[in-house]
């Protein structure tokens, strides 16, 4: 008899629904439907948590006063009910990691947007990202979350290679947090860690990438990292 193959679950980390204080939404929406068209099951997570601030994204100015939770804002994109909160969500029970971008994974998830190679990071977050590198499971980073796992893997002076586009500044701290930098010339790229079972894709981190070369990216993000599951 033949045993049926189980789909595999990955969580997809959140950091709330925007680009500029939040997740980026586009990335995000991306990045469930690869893994929906892959035949990956996945879980939605974010921390449930105030995020740093709010932004007018009309304007692109901090609406002063204002509060939100990252967990209620993820729950935007992934629907009422399906966001699961970090606190509960357990590396056992997934066999890969996918993290979309936006500034909230830079503002909310650590403070790499405000200090760069000093930042700081959740230590919830920062536990959640190692716990798959020290298991061997698969993780993509998108657009700027490769900064966050920057941060997690300094914090045990471990390497890996990864890419933040092209931007001199990004480069030049990845590098200072002992992280391998690779440039990539536009948002279709992939960057591939073998031993980490890290791939990386720049996506919004070039601004005026079209829809559908992010869209490139991420599909072959997500390609790659259930090949490793």
């Amino acid at each position: 008899m033949t045993a049926i193959q189980k789909s595999p679950k990955v969580a997809v980390l959140f950091a709330g629904c925007g680009h500029l204080d939040d997740a980026e939404v586009r990335e995000a929406e991306l990045t469930l439907l690869a893994l929906d068209q892959q035949g990956a099951a996945f879980q939605c997570i974010a921390p449930n948590a105030p995020q740093f601030h709010v932004i007018n994204h009309v304007t692109g100015d901090v609406v002063a006063g204002a509060q939100r939770n990252i967990l209620e804002e993820s729950s935007c994109i992934a629907r009422v009910g399906q966001c699961l909160n970090l606190a509960q969500a357990k590396v056992a029970d997934y066999d890969a990691l996918v993290m979309p971008g936006g500034y909230g994974v830079a503002k909310n998830h650590c403070s790499f947007a405000f200090k760069g190679a000093d930042a700081d990071v959740r230590p919830d977050l920062a536990a959640f990202v190692r716990g798959f590198f020290d298991t061997k499971k698969p993780v993509g980073a998108i657009c700027i979350a490769p900064a966050l796992v920057a941060l997690a893997l300094s914090q045990t002076q471990d390497s890996a290679a990864m890419t933040l586009g092209n931007d001199a500044g990004c480069a030049a701290a990845l590098t200072q947090l002992g992280q391998q930098n690779h440039n990539t010339p536009n948002a279709t790229q992939i960057v591939i860690d073998e031993v980490h079972k890290l791939i990386t894709t720049p996506a919004f981190m070039f601004d005026d990438a079209k829809l559908s070369d992010v869209s490139i990216g991420i599909g072959r993000c997500v390609a790659e990292v259930l090949k490793r599951v």
